[in-house]
């Protein structure tokens, strides 16, 4: 990301948007990081919002009125994020998560400017495993608070940047005084990432990172939850406080006070009254790690795999930082310190470090500024992609769906690679590819980006024509496409129709219905917005990716002269075939490039109905040789869930590593 030059006097401006609870950082004088506290005097605000027909209440206050009007307010609306709407209905319809997300960034925006002046310009934080809809979504919401995000940069790695300054590592500029292998662990209220970082004088590399965005401290708390109204239940003849909502929420904030406590002593005594019944249950931290124990398994098997995709051992890292609130509680630090061999480094607060390696960043980028970070202090940030970047077609050996990697999970940052394509018949108009990220071989679990149609191909081409599409992810995990016909000497137009996420038109749409306070409907409104919802929703199940048009916009071109080179560099196509004397597994063949086009690399007419010859499109790819390890073997192809958004595709053998814990 280049530095930009900022000509107001705004500070530097840090945000950790969090699930639970957010934090804004700036720099003082000397370009030491700081935490600005929020109206209330806080140094984190909930990031909860209610939605009251006359006005929009964001953090403590909210919270205290979450019990009394359960319908409606929105919290941990980070899960969702990317999602096509906010996870339940509020007061009767839905919002989209990044509109919920916006009135939290308003909130600390507002607050901020409390002690620092105006403020627009500011870089966000993101877990590092969220996947590129996440992270547009994040955006989205930061241009939705009226904010100009500069950047988004990954919590783990901002956090390296935080603890590094403040550890005394690094020296007063900035600069590591040795070279250090750093595992970054961040277990905050929502989510979890595991990151590997090498530090190096001025720069900061990350080496490896894996994650869980539906692993935080609030499955903690559910744990507690579901202990105290079972043991409610079996005293009061069955009833259960989870069925009712306003109750939920009270025993939720119980949960997470328990918790909390449960860090700094042995056994707590609950209290809770629900329907004119009260329960005094004991809780002890063994009862409590008992009940929470695979849960920190999941956690020790991400930093198993993050190290194993690295080729480190536990021997070759310096330090292990913990990042994220839970990773005060004692379970967390006991099995880390027994499964590294290191003493973990908790010396910073938690809640913190990642909001103040942010506005660090932010200094870097805003170098001009007289707050900002001294420009040595920074030299280089290069992070890594978080999830396999592949496309989906059909294996013409065995008529199966098929996704093929074109960038790898845990590539650096910038990352671009090539695919070839091909028309399917002469005359053919456009090519459709379908883009993925994550998942396994099948695409099953993967996350659709998006459908990308090259388009304006010019006029008698025959069957077979190449066109080559240039992928690439940008420093921040955003992606970029081009594409480009190799035999004509031209770019071709491309068009995005996006899986998910708000378009142009719906950010405008939102952005104005949020200025005239129409989020929520009229009294009389409520049935009609309801199922209105409900039918576009099954629209989005059902209706096939060409006739989005309304989600179409022109893709980031990629600059041309960084690309002239990419696809010159092999002759050649690499095709996988299955052998045939064992099903699923693969012989690589080399074969002619214009009989591979024929044969192999297929896809159809954006503009033609599919049929059943013309949903087989194959496809192949001009690659080296290093990715022939990410071919794997053929499995059958299941629908994920449409507002699920998670890759469990990339942690395939967590269920066997549970299977077989003591």
């Amino acid at each position: 990301m280049e530095r930009v030059s900022q000509a107001n006097e705004q500070p530097p401006i840090g945000i950790d948007l969090g699930t639970t609870y957010s934090v804004v950082a700036t720099l003082d004088a000397q370009g030491r990081p700081l935490t600005i506290q929020n109206a209330e005097g806080d140094t984190t605000t909930p990031s909860v919002v209610l939605f009251d027909p006359s006005e929009i209440i964001v953090g403590r206050e909210a919270v205290k009125l979450a019990a009394h009007e359960p319908d409606a307010v929105a919290a941990y609306a980070k899960r969702d994020i990317g999602a096509s709407r906010f996870g339940r209905a509020l007061r009767g319809t839905h919002l989209p998560p990044e509109v919920v997300q916006s009135f939290v960034l308003s909130k600390l925006r507002a607050d901020a400017e409390l002690k620092v002046g105006p403020i627009r310009d500011v870089v966000i934080t993101v877990p590092a495993y969220f996947n590129e809809p996440r992270r547009k979504a994040t955006q989205d919401a930061g241009r939705l608070a009226h904010l100009n995000v500069l950047d988004i940069i990954n919590e783990p790695t901002a956090a390296a940047i935080a603890h590094g300054v403040a550890e005394g590592f690094l020296t007063g500029e900035g600069e590591a005084k040795s070279a250090e292998t750093v595992l970054v662990y961040d277990l905050g209220g929502g989510t979890f990432d595991v990151t590997l970082m090498r530090l190096e004088g001025h720069d900061y590399t990350a080496l490896g990172t894996a994650g869980d965005v539906f692993l935080g401290g609030l499955d903690w708390d559910r744990r507690i939850i579901d202990f105290v109204a079972e043991r409610f239940a079996e005293e009061h003849g069955g009833i259960d406080p989870r069925e009712d909502e306003a109750a939920l929420i009270r025993l939720a904030k119980e949960a997470e006070d328990a918790k909390k406590t449960l860090t700094a002593r042995e056994e707590i005594k609950i209290t809770f009254e629900h329907d004119g019944k009260l329960i005094r249950t004991p809780l002890s931290r063994k009862q409590f790690e008992l009940i929470t124990s695979d849960l920190v398994e999941r956690t020790r098997f991400t930093c198993r795999q993050v190290l194993r995709e690295a080729n480190l051992e536990w021997k070759d890292i310096s330090r292990l930082l913990l990042v994220g609130g839970s990773s005060r509680m004692p379970m967390v630090t006991a099995m880390l310190a027994k499964e590294s061999g290191l003493d973990p480094d908790r010396s910073l607060a938690a809640d913190e470090a990642v909001a103040h390696g942010a506005a660090i960043y932010a200094g870097f980028l805003t170098s001009g500024h007289e707050d900002a970070v001294k420009a040595s202090a920074v030299g280089r940030i290069t992070n890594v992609s978080s999830h396999d970047l592949g496309v989906m077609g059909t294996e013409p050996a065995t008529g199966r769906p098929r996704r093929r990697i074109i960038i790898p999970r845990n590539t650096q940052l910038p990352a671009k690679k090539g695919g070839r394509f091909a028309t399917q018949k002469d005359n053919q108009k456009s090519v459709v590819v379908t883009v993925v990220e994550g998942g396994d071989d099948s695409g099953k679990n993967s996350t659709p980006i998006g459908v990308c149609k090259v388009t304006d191909l010019p006029a008698n081409l025959p069957a077979h024509t190449p066109v080559d599409v240039v992928f690439k992810y940008e420093e921040n995990g955003r992606i970029t496409v081009r594409a480009h016909l190799p035999k004509a000497g031209r770019d071709a137009s491309l068009e995005i129709t996006r899986d998910s996420g708000l378009s142009e038109e719906d950010l405008e749409n939102w952005a104005e219905r949020i200025r005239e306070n129409r989020l929520l409907p009229e009294p009389g409104d409520v049935a009609e917005i309801a199922e209105e919802v409900d039918e576009e929703e099954l629209a989005a199940v059902f209706d096939d990716a060409d006739d989005a048009e309304d989600d179409v916009f022109e893709a980031d071109v990629v600059d041309e002269d960084e690309e002239e080179d990419i696809f010159e560099a092999v002759d050649e196509p690499t095709v996988e075939v299955p052998k045939t004397k064992r099903p699923g597994s693969r012989t690589k063949q080399r074969q002619p490039a214009e009989e591979s086009e024929a044969d192999a690399f297929d896809f159809a007419d954006a503009n033609e109905p599919e049929d059943a010859e013309a949903s087989s499109n194959a496809f192949g790819f001009l690659e080296d040789e290093s990715n022939d390890k990410d071919a794997g073997s053929f499995a059958g192809f299941d629908d994920a869930d449409d507002d699920q958004q998670i890759d469990p595709g990339d942690d395939s053998q967590l269920g066997d590593f549970l299977k077989g814990l003591p």
